[in-house]
């Protein structure tokens, strides 16, 4: 899960990945590589896309490969992310890369993922097919940002495919970071001394244009004899499996009948990136003759930009836009004698070459990858916080139906995560996580919940956790300081003297619920000395929270024993002292006892409810119901969702508010909160808002996702804006639990309460 709002800590890149042979799988390479140096090497990895049966020996930063014409792949894939729990996914996306039509499969892919997407366009086409279309506007909408190269790019979106320009980033072609040196250094190098250099570099393809130039070159030669053409990059590789060298062959054989065979060279390898840049900074003139104008992206010219060279191209949209300002020269598409005229022209005005070179060189400074990758960085952070802000409906827990009847009860994760020593802490998905060991407040939280199952449905098989939990309070009680220790090791030793006050609190509040709920005498008896005996701590108690769970305890505990004068007297002092902090804080608009609303919230004025009913204060009462009203309107939305304050900031009095991550507990508290509401008021709004807070598990909430797991009858580790939390530990599940079964209980009060109500039916009078 996220971790700090915005903070970006793990990245995916899907893309086709070098060793494959292709600008895209660089661009790829080049970009992970600066933001691992950014994030850390195993913070940055990739997802890489094979076109080959036999895939590719990718290097160890490759964590899957997807089998580019397995549509179930893409789904896997999906899968593995969203596991791995990814910050952002950027995918570098061209129609060939993916498989299907038009490289459809992506979006089963895309579809599928919890985090937010960023993909970057190497093709915009302004004149696409109807599937070129139907995929770019899918991508669009599945992906949180699109990332273009070029203003062109950005204003086909808008106008051909309808993207919002908000929904658009400007990032440059990234290059390498060279210096800007003089050519004889790296003409010495390569043979290339005494000659005046002419460079294209790229994986070889009609597209390129390189006839334009060899058709140029006798003009060029006759003026400058010194003159050397190279052509550097092998045949590209899908070219090459369709239809061999043919094209290769092609120029090779127009460099013969031109008689240019002392002026033009042919380099037909894979060139790793210190030799292309050594070449490109022995180059004098860069060229790219490209035939197709609709393309928005080059990384060759980029490059040569970059690195400081002198650039003739043609112009096509992304060297309209990189050359402008003087940073370069566009001819007409296909003509060798405008190709020539340009060549010869800068050849002779040196000064002219010069200034262009510095001219590009310092626009290539903001395109440096370093550059590039704070961008793509600046962007994601950008977009995990608008998910705090504008969280989306996720597919993949999404419910597959609205949830009307009360979901059934299933204990199958609670038993999983107990042992013979109480429940653990904490899972990894579902399974226990025995690192983490024990606490007193879930083990406090077990009981109860074993507890309210037993009333409900006269379960034995239940009884022995019931034991194991109230033996788990029973050792965590410290009878020297009479306070209750919280954690536990897995190998049984206690982590701390005595627990926070909260500690205390809960394991009064499972203690008393014991007393009312106990299945046995002898359960009673043990409950009720083992909550005597830790009576008198409680007069100690300030946390509004700890006050707040002993009072809900020891109203249980006086169902059962009303006449204890002792426990009443605790419960008033205590009681008051709540109350006190509501009065000493709470204004109009803000009816609180602190200056901010952080967890657990609504058992405060769950406990002033009880103290103002039974006994009885109705200050307190009307403090607790009117508490308890704002907080269900702070956290319910205009369309009876429920968006919980989240625990990543909480909420402050100054109206700074936290969205995620949003817990189970708080869920739960306000159910409780609810039902005893009801029994103080019978008053129907409660039920409501109770089964709203209670949908909140299953739907109903800023993501729409499951937060309860049906399969595994555990409970997701609290909601984040990529959806829940897959984790499946104590705290969350005990509070679905105990959710439902207070949801289950309230609903047997309204009906009994409903049947009341209603008069018998007449019975006719046959005498």
């Amino acid at each position: 899960m996220q971790g700090e709002l915005g903070q970006v800590q793990t990245v995916a890149l899907v893309s086709s990945y070098v060793p494959r042979r292709c600008g895209i799988a660089t661009f790829a390479k080049d970009l992970r590589d600066t933001l691992a140096a950014e994030l850390g090497d195993r913070q940055a990895f990739v997802v890489a896309m094979d076109d080959v049966p036999e895939g590719y020996k990718y290097s160890q930063e490759v964590r899957f490969q997807v089998p580019d014409h397995l549509q179930e792949e893409y789904r896997t894939a999906a899968d593995m992310l969203n596991i791995n729990q990814v910050d952002v996914t950027i995918i570098q996306h061209e129609f060939g890369i993916y498989g299907g039509e038009d490289g459809s499969y992506l979006l089963d892919l895309v579809c599928r993922l919890r985090m937010p997407v960023v993909t970057t366009l190497h093709t915009v086409p302004q004149n696409p097919s109807r599937g070129q279309r139907a995929v770019m506007r899918d991508l669009a909408r599945h992906s949180d940002r699109l990332v273009v190269m070029t203003s062109k790019a950005n204003e086909i979106l808008g106008d051909v495919y309808q993207v919002p320009v908000g929904k658009i980033a400007c990032i440059p072609h990234g290059v390498p970071d060279v210096p800007f040196v003089d050519t004889a250094f790296f003409k010495n190098r390569y043979g290339l001394a005494d000659r005046l250099v002419l460079l294209t570099f790229g994986l070889l393809s009609p597209g390129k244009g390189i006839e334009v130039v060899l058709r140029a070159m006798p003009r060029i030669v006759a003026a400058h004899p010194e003159t050397m053409y190279v052509i550097l990059g092998a045949t590209h590789p899908n070219l090459l499996r369709q239809e061999g060298d043919a094209y290769r062959d092609s120029l090779e054989r127009m460099v013969e009948e031109l008689d240019l065979g002392e002026h033009v060279v042919f380099h037909n390898r894979y060139v790793s990136l210190e030799e292309m840049c050594g070449y490109i900074g022995a180059a004098d003139l860069y060229l790219t003759p490209y035939h197709n104008p609709e393309q928005v992206a080059s990384g060759t010219l980029a490059y040569a930009v970059g690195a400081g060279k002198a650039v003739i191209s043609t112009p096509y949209w992304h060297a309209q836009e990189l050359l402008a300002a003087g940073r370069g020269r566009l001819v007409p598409f296909k003509d060798p004698d405008a190709m020539a005229l340009a060549i010869h022209e800068l050849i002779e005005d040196p000064s002219e070459r010069t200034a262009m070179r510095k001219r590009a060189y310092m626009h290539g400074r903001a395109m440096v990858w370093k550059e590039v990758a704070k961008g793509y960085l600046a962007t994601a952070r950008d977009l995990m916080r608008d998910r705090h802000v504008r969280p989306r409906p996720l597919r993949a827990f999404r419910p597959e139906r609205i949830v009307t009847a009360l979901p059934d009860l299933n204990l199958t994760h609670l038993r999983r995560m107990t042992d013979n020593t109480g429940i653990l802490q904490h899972a990894i998905y579902v399974v226990p996580d025995r690192h983490h060991g024990y606490c007193t407040d879930d083990n406090a939280r077990a009981l109860v919940a074993a507890l309210m199952y037993y009333a409900l449905r006269r379960d034995v098989t239940i009884l022995p956790l019931v034991d194991i939990y109230l033996s788990f309070l029973y050792h965590a009680f410290n009878p020297e300081n009479r306070r209750f220790r919280n954690y536990m090791s897995y190998d049984r030793k206690w982590m701390e003297d005595a627990g926070s006050e909260d500690v205390h609190g809960r394991a009064i509040w499972a203690l008393g619920l014991a007393a009312v709920m106990a299945p046995n005498e002898a359960t009673l008896s043990f409950a009720t000395r083992l909550l005597n005996a830790s009576l008198e701590t409680l007069e100690g108690l300030s946390s509004p929270r700890a006050l707040a769970f002993a009072l809900v305890g020891l109203h249980a505990y006086l169902e059962r024993f009303s006449g204890d004068t002792n426990a009443r007297r605790v419960r008033a002092l205590l009681g008051g002292r709540l109350y006190e902090r509501f009065v000493a804080h709470a204004t109009g608009d803000w009816p609180w006892c602190e200056d901010a609303v952080t967890y657990d919230n609504a058992k405060l004025p769950n406990a002033l409810i009880l103290c103002g009913q039974w006994i009885p204060d109705p200050r307190m009462l009307q403090q607790g119901l009117r508490s308890l009203n704002w907080l269900i309107q702070l956290q319910t939305t205009a369309g009876e969702s429920v968006s919980l304050i989240g625990n990543k900031g909480w909420l402050s009095r100054n109206g700074v508010r936290a969205r995620f991550d949003q817990q189970p507990v708080e869920a739960m508290a306000t159910v409780s909160a609810c039902a005893d509401a009801y029994c103080a008021t019978k008053d129907p709004i409660w039920p409501h808002h109770a089964r709203r807070f209670l949908d909140w598990f299953t739907g109903s909430n800023d993501t729409r996702s499951m937060i309860y797991d049906y399969q595994t009858g555990g409970c997701r580790d609290g909601l984040y804006p990529d959806g829940p939390n897959l984790n499946q530990g104590a705290e969350s599940t005990l509070s679905w639990l105990i959710s439902l079964l207070t949801a289950m209980k309230l609903e047997q009060a309204v009906a009994l309460a409903d049947a009341a109500e209603t008069p018998a039916p007449a019975t006719e009078n046959t005498t």
